[in-house]
């Protein structure tokens, strides 16, 4: 009850005891507070250090209990001296971090270019990312082309979320549409979405992105390497593209859930993981290119091409890409 004063429990009992019985020596008081005399002895010590006890005018060698009304009002003298020195300690590491944070941007090359910040190595996006986290008052939106997480990230990434999400921030995402086939983003996504935040997924991605209040972009410089290197976005002619190009995306997005993405009706020829595999086939790409755009392993590549050249009845990708357009599935080139 008075431990807020700075009085252990073992020292609160001996004195409320000794206060009870003011005649009463280490064993009376052993037995009274149900402790050990090598307790007993140790909560005297810390009484005498906070002078909650004195020795007895008698001249016996005993202690005793000072009045509650002094006692107390000694606790709060003393607790209130150390609540003022912790004050200026605080007061010399914020002046201590004010000064470091002026050297560091003094040593910072300025960039080149209003509203552009350049970030090298992962370190440093990592830390200009926990800033923006901690600055973001009302929306995040982001495109993750990266594929299904990790069970590892998810689980880092709960605590940041339901803080966010906690304090009333928006949050949306949109995935590859590959991880619908992975269950702990799936679930992950279930649980965003029990908080506030939504999930969409699309069959592409054109890179990573996150927009911090529609006024921070950060993209990395490398999509091949994204840990390489990244800039933040400031300007707002910059945002006002950035953030039209992810509201089109959205649009164009299916909600992520545990509910399955809605069959294609019989008239559909495509599905549009499909639909986006025969554009990629006709524009010359690998199969180790179309599973990195898609988010997915290059075997399920080959298997995707495999089963639209089966489709379309073709023998080469050449013959798939003509067979295509006879079809209707692709524009008729110019």
């Amino acid at each position: 009850m008075l431990s807020t004063l700075g009085l252990e429990t073992g020292a609160e009992l001996v004195y409320r005891a000794m206060l009870r019985l003011p005649l009463a020596g280490i064993p009376a008081l052993a037995g009274e507070c149900a402790l050990s005399q090598d307790d007993v002895r140790a909560a005297l010590d810390q009484l005498s250090i906070l002078a909650l006890v004195r020795p007895s005018h008698t001249g016996d060698g005993s202690l005793r209990a000072v009045s509650p009304e002094v006692g107390m009002e000694l606790l709060m003298v003393r607790q209130q001296a150390e609540i003022a020195a912790q004050q200026q300690r605080l007061e010399q590491s914020r002046a201590a971090a004010a000064q470091l944070i002026a050297e560091y941007a003094d040593l910072r090359p300025a960039t080149a270019h209003p509203g552009v910040e350049q970030l090298l190595g992962l370190d440093e996006i990592r830390d200009r990312l926990a800033r923006l986290t901690r600055e973001v008052r009302e929306e995040v939106v982001s495109l993750s082309p990266g594929g299904a997480q990790t069970p590892e990230n998810l689980a880092a990434a709960r605590p940041l979320d339901e803080e966010l999400l906690g304090r009333g921030v928006r949050m949306r995402t949109i995935y590859l549409a590959s991880v619908r086939n992975d269950r702990p983003t799936v679930e992950y996504a279930d649980w965003l979405g029990s908080r506030g935040g939504q999930v969409r997924t699309l069959t592409t991605l054109p890179t990573r992105m996150i927009i911090v209040d529609r006024a921070t972009a950060v993209i990395p410089v490398s999509s091949d390497d994204t840990a390489a290197g990244a800039v933040v976005l400031t300007g707002q002619g910059t945002l006002s593209a950035l953030t039209a190009l992810f509201e089109g995306l959205w649009s164009a997005a299916e909600p992520l859930g545990s509910e399955p993405a809605a069959a294609p009706s019989e008239e559909e020829d495509l599905t549009p993981q499909l639909g986006t595999v025969l554009r990629f086939l006709a524009d010359g790409h690998t199969d180790d290119a179309i599973a990195k755009r898609l988010g997915v392993s290059s075997r399920t590549a080959r298997r995707l091409a495999t089963e639209l050249m089966d489709r379309l009845g073709a023998r080469s990708r050449f013959e798939a890409g003509a067979r295509a357009v006879q079809r209707g599935w692709l524009p008729t080139p110019r």
